[in-house]
């Protein structure tokens, strides 16, 4: 038996509490680990209130909150291949599976290794914010030089977008609130604090001729706003399906070994640093999913399950 955290119903804070489950058995194309590390992220609470019920309104609860984590294989399924008993690895959960817990179930094709000197908690915010940032940049296929409005900069995606774009020579703005200014500006980019009416006005003053290209992270309002400052087909976002009326794209996702693989080099290398701010024990999982969904983390928080 583990511990997990997860909810009874769809709903706010109030439907989470702690359960005891059996360590799950792997399917043929499953992974079990022992959870190290896991990654908080704004899909934990959507999916929590029924607003993703796409994902998982067909699954029995109690549901284990978290998509991604890293830790230790402890059975690997018989379809599973490159992975063994013992392997430190990161990939993503199966949906209600969860990672807010002791042990847990990964897609066999969507974990990879970890090189040995790859903390699991940086290796923990992989799966989401590592490879949809490198999904977001693979999509605009900006040459060198060309700016980039990355729009809500200082959040877990945002930040990593601002470093691998930085790595490939592009110019980047991005928005973000007050407190994240410093986080901000240490990976090169230029800060445009979101607050205020006249945002568009001083980001238009930043590039009269308009921006090569719009990486958005926050959707909404904000997305429409700055929406006007690049051509149509060159603006993604990362979860706002309405992008798509202002001509826009969806990011387009990759959740292959090959894609976690690879984002875990770039940090082994030094490219990019997922920006831990915050680590909460298992314990204090409510609190940390209640920061991220208060809107206003800089960088990433991770559960780290050694704490």
């Amino acid at each position: 038996m583990g511990k997990a955290w997860g909810y009874r119903a769809f709903g706010g804070a109030d439907v989470q509490e702690f359960f005891e489950r059996p360590d799950p058995v792997p399917g043929p194309a499953e992974v079990l680990i022992r959870v190290a590390a896991a990654g908080v992220n704004p899909l934990d609470h959507k999916l929590r209130s029924g607003h993703a019920a796409a994902l998982n309104g067909h699954l029995p609860f109690p549901q284990v909150l978290g998509m991604e984590a890293a830790g230790t294989v402890l059975a690997v399924g018989d379809d599973v291949t490159g992975l063994a008993v013992g392997d430190r690895v990161t990939g993503f959960a199966l949906t209600g599976a969860g990672t807010y817990a002791e042990t847990t179930l990964l897609l066999g094709e969507s974990t990879a290794r970890i090189p040995d000197a790859l903390p699991e908690t940086w290796a923990a915010t992989i799966p989401v914010a590592g490879t949809t940032a490198v999904d977001v940049l693979d999509q605009l296929d900006l040459p060198a030089g060309a700016t980039l409005l990355v729009n809500g900069i200082g959040g877990g995606v945002g930040i990593a977008v601002a470093q691998l774009a930085r790595d490939r020579g592009l110019v980047v703005t991005g928005t973000a609130g007050p407190a994240k200014r410093d986080l901000v500006t240490a990976t090169g980019a230029t800060f445009v604090d979101y607050t205020g009416a006249d945002v568009v006005d001083r980001l238009r003053a930043l590039a009269p001729d308009g921006f090569a290209a719009v990486a958005d992270t926050v959707g909404g309002d904000s997305l429409r706003a700055v929406a006007a400052l690049a051509a149509p087909g060159t603006i993604v976002s990362v979860g706002d399906p309405s992008v798509t009326d202002l001509g826009g794209e969806v990011v387009r996702r990759r959740l292959d070994r090959a894609n976690l693989a690879a984002v875990a080099d770039l940090m082994a290398t030094g490219r990019l640093d997922p920006h831990v701010t915050r680590t909460y024990p298992l314990a204090d999982a409510d609190e940390a999913l209640a920061l991220v969904e208060a809107g206003h983390t800089a960088g990433k928080v991770v559960l780290d399950l050694s704490r």
